[in-house]
């Protein structure tokens, strides 16, 4: 049975649709992904990739088709909005071609920001008559209007039109929150149509980097008996909110013992690491840049809690953001600053704490409880996280439930 994955990053850029196309692919199915050329999160093509190089490839069995785009920059809005322009029309242009070449059984969408994508794969699912399984990431037009300041009603009320018209193609819509539910069916009457798809952690693939020490690595390398450490590993960007953590870093800054890490990269790391600069924040908070996946547990266990936080805005306070299971897996107590169904979930698992989205006091003084707490209550604290993981969360899982939809699916169209 042929496949056909719509997606706007694929590998070797790091998102969860990459597992999905990998496990379908060895499974037996006839895998193709339409993509776009690597460019997250940097903002430029990853080194080996252009206009004219690999633009057609065989990845763990996926054939991989790369979509020409103009590289998002460093985020601007000009730059992201001729970025998602670039793919939609490439994209478009490119898929009516395709779909009269190439005939498949489904179309799967791995859906984050912009929608546009979703319009393209509802045209190929229409017009070749095949299921059409939409898992949503991020909420549209909620991310236009959170993210990008527009709440324009000419501009809102088309969005909103389009986004229609394709659940209404659609034959299961799969939700990464169960806070995105009450959203989308205040479209229209999709609620039979929607099926709970949570996140699940990355896989850890290959071995650590024979060269990397955490021990080489400061605070880790000096860290005392009393030092305690909160690390944040993911991309740092606007809707991260890191500014509010480097606030409650700022408040405790006379708490020399206690240590702000973050590691990886993105659009607001250059800001914040001027906004610690300018607060003397050097003995207390440390920004080391992007290491390999393969290193991160080798960080997250060398910390004492790990911390991530969101804006607050709509599409935020209704997702359940990937790093929240990856945390969990590793066993670590979680500090999270969010709102609704993420700060929802650390709580229902109670491994650890969660205070309001933008609460830089708040979260300061959780620091402190944390850090006063023994060391048999914060590894108990991990081990509910990832006890609550493992019934919960699984990659293998979610991979035999897609599965399931899909031949269900399939069978409903033979019949």
């Amino acid at each position: 049975m042929k496949i056909c994955i719509f997606t706007n990053h694929f590998y070797p850029e790091d998102f969860k649709v990459n597992d999905i196309a990998f496990e379908l692919a060895s499974s037996g199915y006839e895998v193709t992904v339409l993509t776009a050329i690597p460019d997250y999160p940097k903002g430029k093509f990853y080194e080996g990739y252009s206009l004219f190089k690999r633009r057609k490839e065989l990845v763990n069995r996926v054939k991989v088709i790369r979509i020409p785009i103009i590289p998002r920059g460093k985020g601007g809005a000009v730059r992201l909005v001729l970025n998602y322009l670039s793919y939609y029309f490439c994209l478009k242009i490119f898929t009516f071609f395709h779909g009269l070449k190439n005939k498949y059984d489904r179309v799967f969408v791995h859906l984050t920001s912009p929608f546009f994508i979703g319009v393209c794969a509802k045209k190929l699912s229409k017009r070749q008559k095949i299921p059409l399984v939409f898992w949503v990431l991020d909420l549209w037009p909620e991310s236009l209007i959170s993210a990008g300041g527009i709440s324009n009603p000419l501009i809102i009320k088309p969005q909103i039109k389009m986004v229609q018209k394709v659940y209404n193609q659609c034959s299961k819509i799969l939700i990464s929150s169960k806070g995105f539910e009450k959203s989308i069916c205040e479209k229209g009457d999709y609620k039979d149509k929607i099926v709970y798809f949570p996140n699940w952690a990355e896989d850890v693939k290959g071995e650590c980097p024979s060269d990397f020490d955490i021990h080489n690595i400061e605070p880790f390398a000096s860290k005392k008996e009393n030092d305690f450490i909160l690390l944040f590993a993911g991309n740092i960007g606007e809707a991260q909110n890191l500014d509010a953590v480097l606030e409650s870093a700022r408040i405790l800054k006379e708490n020399k013992n206690i240590k702000f890490v973050f590691v990886g990269d993105g659009r607001r790391k250059e800001s914040l690491e001027q906004f610690a600069k300018e607060n003397d924040l050097h003995e207390t908070v440390f920004f080391l840049g992007r290491y390999p996946i393969q290193t991160m547990p080798a960080f997250m266990n060398a910390a004492d809690v790990l911390m991530f936080s969101l804006k607050d805005e709509l599409c935020f306070n209704l997702t359940v953001p990937a790093k929240v299971q990856f945390y969990m897996s590793q066993g670590k107590p979680i500090l999270a600053m969010i709102n609704g169904d993420g700060a929802e979930l650390v709580k229902e698992a109670d491994c650890g704490l969660a205070v309001n989205a933008g609460d830089a006091k708040s979260f300061a003084d959780s620091v402190i409880t944390l850090s006063k707490m023994s060391v048999s209550s914060l590894r108990n604290l991990g081990l509910n996280g990832k006890k609550y993981y493992r019934a919960h969360f699984t990659k293998q899982d979610r991979i035999n439930q897609l599965k399931e939809l899909l031949e269900i699916e399939y069978e409903k169209k033979s019949s």
